[in-house]
């Protein structure tokens, strides 16, 4: 890590400018090693301090191999694909517009989204609580957003660091930080005015929050996921309006909810319609409601109004019942994320689609010779699972393996104050593919509703003795002929790590009979396996 004073380069993706430097020097100069905490204080130096300005590398100068790979951008698909070739006797290189492997994902993407999810959960149950057992009294009381803004920023260092201590000492894998590629053709960028060929090109360059397009939308005050971590410097007053009906839109609205503000979600057309069991999305919408959540549905956030000093002061939000006004200095967009594509398009004449999505086969291959596409550059799923496997995949297909990968029937999540998992068929949907539609659910269905202490399980008990309608909802689906899963569903906490693993087995041929025969850890968030066990014995199925 190393700057000259030979000239600079201006860097076309975080407007950085960066120091160039000479190809041997370069070499020359691999970096000694670091601790994890000393790449925690450098990557502070290259993101705030006096080494803004300085591209960090890392080179073998003792492989002369052509590269097998240039990965264009270093987030989840670049890192997971770079590491997967060098493993696979490839030689990589790695390039990223940031001073740390890992991407956005711990930057301003994915860890804030699971911080403030964990708040809203704690949140809400000190507030279901307040002025009982050590709960405080949070009645009216507005809890401070920024400070936990500023914990996360203050922290998320820490994941950099490991990742690029990991990338370089463990794994061993050749990359330029703090700079950014300029692509000239199909084996061939630019990086710090020097040239770099590889057989094979892997463009990963994340995606873009997308924009409402409105007037006001500029206005201080107006956020998405990404600007909400880096640029909120005031404390918002009572009142917020998100605009989406979404994961991000549904995981920042319960967290401004629970922090004791007036939420409303502006949604265009169906708020949460990717989960897709009926009853399970009514179980989450009903308790967002509880909670003091306004949904608007069928609407739009036509305008943001000044206050006159250059901030926010009011949304018009236009409703199937006309157009409202609701006064706020809070607005934050969740509206997905369009790929990086165009730059990359339009230099080497990829085929895009309607979405900007670059257009791949089951190889990762695009319709350019030698040029391979990964993560969020080919559209949904947005996920982390994908980004990594996609670049994974296409690492194996480059060393010369027949593979194939198409992200289809994977478990998914999204967290309200709640967690809310799910994979395979909904119960609607199972009843339109199968004759004979089996559930397990609880709670059970009685003349109470939903007033019963079950699901009981990790981080639920407190609903479940004094709050039993809180406690959660779970689904299970089978086909009553084969006995065969079909599909799970589950509001709580604590499911998540299991659906990863059931949903595997789900597709392995996973039956009723097995969940029965499996070891419970008792309580736990997948009541799955003793209620199957107690439907096991039954040669014919029935609902429980």
């Amino acid at each position: 890590m190393f700057s000259s004073p030979k000239g600079l380069l201006h860097s076309t993706f975080n407007k950085r400018r960066v120091h160039i430097m000479d190809i041997q020097e370069i070499w020359n100069a691999r970096p000694h090693t670091l601790s994890i905490s000393e790449w925690g204080d450098r990557i502070e130096e290259h993101l705030e301090g006096e080494r803004q300005n300085e591209a960090i590398f890392n080179l073998d100068p003792d492989d002369d191999r052509e590269y097998n790979a240039i990965f264009v951008g270093g987030g989840a698909a670049g890192r997971f694909g770079s590491a997967y070739l060098k493993a696979l006797g490839g030689r990589q290189l790695v390039i990223d517009r940031w001073p740390f492997l890992g991407g956005s994902c711990p930057h301003n993407a994915c860890v804030p989204h699971h911080l403030f999810s964990d708040c809203a959960a704690e949140l809400m149950l000190n507030r279901e609580f307040f002025g009982r057992y050590w709960f405080s009294n949070l009645d009216g009381k507005i809890v401070n957003m920024k400070e936990l803004v500023d914990l996360f920023r203050q922290g998320r260092n820490g994941p950099h660091a490991i990742m690029n201590f990991q990338s370089k000492e463990q794994l061993d894998m050749e990359y330029i930080l703090n700079a950014s590629a300029r692509i000239i053709d199909n084996h061939t960028v630019e990086v710090c005015g020097q040239i770099f060929k590889a057989k094979n090109l892997i463009l990963s360059m994340g995606s873009t929050a997308n924009k409402l397009g409105i007037p006001g939308e500029e206005l201080k005050g107006v956020f998405d996921y990404e600007s909400f971590v880096e640029e909120l410097d005031y404390e918002p007053g009572d009142t917020a309006v998100v605009v989406g009906g979404g994961k991000t839109s549904v995981i920042y609205g319960c967290f401004f909810n629970a922090t004791g503000r007036k939420t409303t979600l502006v949604v265009r057309s169906t708020l949460l319609k990717l989960i897709p069991d009926s009853e399970t999305r009514g179980y989450v919408i009903d308790r967002m409601k509880e909670q003091g959540m306004e949904i608007l549905e069928g609407s739009n956030l036509i305008r943001v109004e000044d206050d006159g000093n250059g901030k926010a002061g009011a949304a018009i939000i236009q409703t199937p019942d006309g157009e409202r006004r609701i006064e706020t200095d809070f607005i934050f967009t969740g509206l997905g994320e369009t790929p990086n594509s165009e730059e990359a398009a339009e230099i080497l004449g990829l085929e895009l689609s309607e979405k900007k999505e670059i257009i791949v086969n089951d190889k990762m291959q695009t319709n350019v010779p030698n040029v391979y596409a990964v993560g969020d550059m080919i559209g949904a799923p947005m996920e982390m699972f994908k980004a990594r496997k996609s670049g994974c995949y296409t690492a194996r297909h480059i060393m010369g393996e027949d593979i194939s990968y198409v992200p289809r029937d994977w478990p998914d999540f999204v967290h309200s104050h709640y967690e809310i998992s799910w994979f395979g068929l909904s119960e609607d949907e199972a009843r339109e593919q199968y004759d004979n539609v089996v559930t397990i659910k609880m709670p059970p269905e009685n003349e109470n509703g939903l007033n019963i202490g079950l699901p009981a399980s990790d981080r639920m008990m407190m609903f479940a003795m004094d709050k039993p309608a809180l406690s959660g909802f779970q689904k299970l689906v089978i086909d009553g002929d084969t006995r065969k899963v079909l599909g799970a569903h589950h509001v709580g906490c604590g499911a998540k790590d299991a659906f990863q693993y059931l949903s595997r087995m789900v597709k392995a041929g996973l039956t009723v009979d097995d969940l029965g025969e499996m070891d419970e850890l008792f309580l736990n968030p997948t009541h799955f396996i003793q209620l199957s066990r107690l439907r096991a014995g039954n040669k014919v199925l029935v609902d429980l």
